[in-house]
């Protein structure tokens, strides 16, 4: 694609980053096919391939952004269906996270907008909050069909993603260290997390019995809480960073061989920490080095001796968009419950994402809904006793649309080789 940045603008890091990406793009639109948004809507602006026009056209002419690129924009999942499907590796996630900081910087949003994405910006990402403010939406959450009858879609959403029951805190999970069972192979460190904390902390419990038992010190630093990919992803460049940079100092003081996540969408940005920080002189060797520790608790397995099981339930396994395009593990997750004794399922569609995507399903519901309703069919027609799959956002917009149980990967495994039945399975 051909550019036409100023040589002033070019001096400017995150508008020479975006030169190099754009100017990769051949507008082959092979990425329309496989774009959830697209295929829903039917609209090139709804496309990577029209969105890449509209971030080229707003960076190169400098100005503020406009109404109508803030709502391509915003309609992107940043599910990265595009990135696996590009011949020409153009780096989307990059351009679409610049695109982003460029449009929270220049472009002023409707007052009811403002308020509702700076309350998921402050919220969320700190656990004792985030416990306090559902709560409160749960005494709420019988108003949410009244809200959506006056047109308040977004807040029916948020309503409607409130736990029937909120999760009980449990002791293992809470920051400090866990002494490995037996010899010590080796010591890592266990993000403890924000909404997954909260919404499933029997998520890091089931990863630290695991672990444990498989002769790893665990450590949970706690301090981290959010790694930075909520408030990255709606472009609110500072926030994502300081906390980048905190999760750094805490894993860096930690010394440890490895840095397990068990949430895949935080799972990707913790892997781009060497790119969010590469102008930082004080982190950018330490945030690198942490990307290169960081594994999914998946990855981390497979490099693990396993034995084989047998029996088990017949699973249907959704792959997060961010663990098949963001980290690019296609069969690690399939591989180690099949070795554990599941019969696992491939999801039909399964390059479509379930609408979750951190806060679209609150941001976007009418699309996010469309995206699960589909979602959900194609794991239906598997006809299967289980869901597994490796991230907390699509275990909840997912459960919100069938009655079928949904289990994390890692509590599966937990208790294939020697820990307690997970909740969700009765």
């Amino acid at each position: 694609m051909q550019t036409n940045f100023s040589t002033e603008q070019l001096a400017t890091p995150r508008i020479d980053a975006a030169n190099n990406i754009l100017r990769k793009c051949v507008h082959c639109g092979f990425c329309t096919a496989t774009c959830p948004t697209y295929v829903l809507l039917g609209d090139e602006l709804d496309s990577p391939r029209g969105r890449i026009y509209l971030i080229k056209n707003m960076l190169e002419s400098g100005a503020p952004a406009d109404a109508k690129t803030v709502k391509h924009l915003d309609r992107c999942l940043s599910c990265l269906s595009c990135m696996t499907t590009c011949p020409s590796g153009v780096n989307y996630m990059h351009l679409v996270d610049a695109a982003r900081a460029h449009v929270e910087e220049t472009y002023r949003r409707p007052l009811s907008e403002r308020l509702l994405r700076n309350v998921l910006a402050f919220t969320m990402p700190r656990p004792a909050l985030f416990r306090l403010s559902l709560i409160g939406a749960r005494l709420a959450a019988p108003l949410a069909p009244v809200a959506k009858s006056f047109g308040a879609t977004r807040i029916a959403a948020l309503l409607g993603l409130v736990p029937k029951r909120m999760p009980v805190p449990q002791a293992t999970g809470q920051p400090g260290t866990y002494p490995a069972d037996g010899e010590r192979k080796g010591r890592v460190a266990l993000l403890m997390g924000c909404v997954q904390s909260v919404l499933d902390p029997g998520i890091n419990a089931a990863t630290i019995r695991l672990l444990t038992r498989l002769g790893f010190e665990v450590v949970v630093a706690g301090e981290e809480a959010c790694c930075g990919s909520l408030t990255h992803h709606m472009g609110l460049e500072a926030d994502a960073l300081a906390r980048a940079r905190r999760s750094v100092d805490q894993w860096t003081a930690a010394h440890v061989d490895a840095v397990i996540v068990t949430a895949s969408g935080c799972g990707t940005t913790i892997k781009d920490y060497g790119h969010m920080l590469r102008h930082d002189e004080a982190y950018a060797e330490k945030a690198k080095a942490i990307s290169a520790k960081a594994k999914d608790v998946t990855e981390f397995l497979m490099m693990q001796d396993l034995p084989e099981a047998q029996g088990g339930l017949r699973l249907a396994y959704h792959s997060a968009c961010s663990m098949q395009h963001g980290q690019k593990i296609r069969t690690e997750p399939q591989r180690l419950l099949r070795r554990a004794g599941f019969t696992v399922l491939d999801v039909p569609e399964g390059h479509l994402c379930c609408g979750s995507a951190g806060t679209y399903n609150i941001l976007q519901p009418e699309i996010a809904a469309k995206l699960r309703d589909r979602k959900v069919a194609n794991i239906e027609s598997l006809a299967p006793q289980a869901i597994a799959t490796g991230n907390i956002g699509c275990i909840t917009q997912i459960g919100l649309g069938t009655a079928i149980p949904i289990v994390h990967t890692v509590a599966l495994l937990d208790w294939a080789y020697g820990g307690p039945k997970p909740a969700e399975l009765g």
